[in-house]
């Protein structure tokens, strides 16, 4: 069977730059990538294509909602049998999950559909962002979700935060998941197997809605000229109206990759460079056209 690693964890926390570290030091090996993203804006699946592999992109929700997990499992068998051959068998399987997914279902789903003859859930993997975890994990029940379905937490950016914070962050980790593995990170730069067997986690979840009342999605663009600046500006007036924002900025002179979680803001120079600005925006049910207002 092929093996299969799922990676977790919420809006912002680093699980793109995970996977893009596992690309890195897997390269070589006959690995298969599948990408989620809740917005319909596809911005991870972009940054990750540069890496050349064999990455499937699924947007627009959640891979365990009721309205895209039939497209997941299709993608599932589609991978399966397109590159896991006799002479060259597939080594394994990545799958990327949404900020907002709740991976609980995970074990039923691939029971339910038989996958389970195709596919081996090695290990499922949360990513922790100290600067979120603590504020939302009582109001967004998916966080506590991730953590109760892992096997290993990789808590991240741990250069931003103090020792007292992250032994805070940890705590509360435990009180959801007492028995789980806690690795700290810096740029989610860790010697991670993904593939390596782990035990059997006895949980249990039911499908999401279409509709998560705990989400709204924006997807902001602009075909002028924009001031990065100004712009990041405005997001952060938004406050706690916007829980991620992430995209491509044109300025005129160049395109930028930015990335807004509650950790941290950074920018840097897309190596796509498209000639418009077009950003995926996660938010706080409610808000949509106020958020679209302050951006515009």
């Amino acid at each position: 069977m092929i093996p299969l690693a799922l990676i977790t964890g919420f809006l912002g926390s680093g699980k793109t730059t995970l996977l893009g570290r596992v690309i890195e030091r897997h390269r070589g090996r006959r690995l298969a990538y599948l990408v989620n993203e809740f917005s319909s804006l596809d911005v991870d699946g972009r940054l990750l294509a540069a890496e050349g592999e064999s990455i499937v992109c699924l947007p627009g929700g959640s891979i365990f909602c009721r309205c895209l997990v039939t497209s997941f499992i299709r993608q599932l068998r589609e991978i399966a049998e397109r590159h896991d051959r006799p002479d060259q068998p597939l080594e394994g399987l990545i799958v990327e999950a949404s900020g907002i997914a709740d991976p609980r279902v995970v074990g039923r789903m691939l029971k339910e559909t038989r996958l389970d003859h195709l596919y081996r859930l090695t290990s499922v993997i949360s990513i922790v962002d100290p600067g979120s975890f603590l504020v939302l994990r009582d109001t967004l029940p998916n966080i506590a979700a991730q953590i109760e379905a892992s096997h290993l937490a990789i808590v991240n950016k741990v250069d931003l935060f103090s020792e007292a914070r992250l032994v805070e962050v940890e705590a509360a980790v435990r009180e959801i998941h007492p028995a789980i593995e806690i690795i700290r990170s810096t740029f989610c730069s860790i010697d991670l197997d993904p593939f390596a067997s782990r035990a059997a986690r006895p949980i249990h979840g039911e499908y999401a809605p279409c509709a998560d009342p705990h989400y709204a999605k924006v997807v902001w663009k602009a075909e002028r000229p924009v001031d990065v600046d100004r712009l990041l500006a405005r997001i952060r007036e938004a406050g706690s109206d916007i829980y991620r924002a992430k995209g491509f900025v044109y300025t005129g002179d160049e395109t930028l990759y930015i990335d807004v979680s509650a950790a941290e803001t950074t920018a840097r120079t897309a190596t796509e460079g498209a000639s418009c600005t077009e950003l995926a925006l996660i938010v706080r049910p409610g808000s949509e056209e106020s958020v679209r207002l302050l951006l515009s």
